[in-house]
């Protein structure tokens, strides 16, 4: 019997079995991913970047884009497949993080709201900022720097963002746009030419 040689003793013998059950796993393995791929309903749907306040014009950039599942739901939103173009306007105030309804934006303000720069005596309530709502109380100046008793001017009113100086907001004295029904800008105004005393109150529904 011939004697086999080093070479022959060294090969390396494949087991058909172990091919056969390799093949298997890898295509069982892009069978579940081909399974799974298939029922993946996730969308894109845009979201704020940032709190967008009603009457705001509505830009690329205050938007962001996530994947989400939101089934028969996906319609009442703003889908990342349809570009944000210019004149579209938030028709009420979108909080950061959440997804832009499509009844939130429109091309027309139809909020009927102004925006008008209020200076306030003191500091705001701490952590006020951009959605939040105060009231407005007014004291109509009277001679030799004396005032009439406060009363609100203004109730409800929504903080479209804080006015900064140099970078930094003003630690006395702070200055925030106001979204002020434009029935009651004239008197906001009068009541700010007239040098009346202004304060900015968080509102009950701001409160906690």
């Amino acid at each position: 019997m011939a004697r086999r040689t080093d070479r022959e003793r060294g090969a390396l013998r494949l087991d058909p079995r172990l091919i056969i059950g390799i093949v298997l796993i890898a295509g069982s393995t892009t069978g579940v991913w081909a399974l799974v791929s298939g029922f993946d309903d996730s969308i894109e749907v845009y979201v704020a970047h940032e709190t967008i306040t009603a009457g705001s014009a509505v830009e690329v950039d205050d938007l962001a884009v996530e994947s989400v599942r939101l089934g028969s739901s996906a319609e009442r939103y703003l889908l990342a497949d349809a570009p944000v173009g210019d004149g579209l306007v938030a028709t009420r105030t979108v909080q950061a993080g959440e997804f832009v309804p499509r009844s939130a934006v429109d091309e027309v303000d139809r909020t009927g709201l102004s925006v008008v720069v209020v200076p306030s005596r003191g500091p705001l309530p701490s952590g006020l900022s951009a959605g939040d709502r105060i009231d407005v109380w007014s004291a109509a100046a009277l001679e030799r720097g004396s005032f009439e008793p406060p009363k609100v001017l203004i109730s409800d009113a929504e903080i479209a963002g804080l006015v900064e100086s140099e970078g930094m907001v003003q630690a006395d004295g702070v200055s925030v746009e106001l979204l002020v029904p434009r029935e009651k800008v004239a008197a906001l105004l009068e009541a700010l030419a007239a040098g009346d005393a202004i304060d900015l109150v968080a509102a009950r529904s701001a409160v906690g």
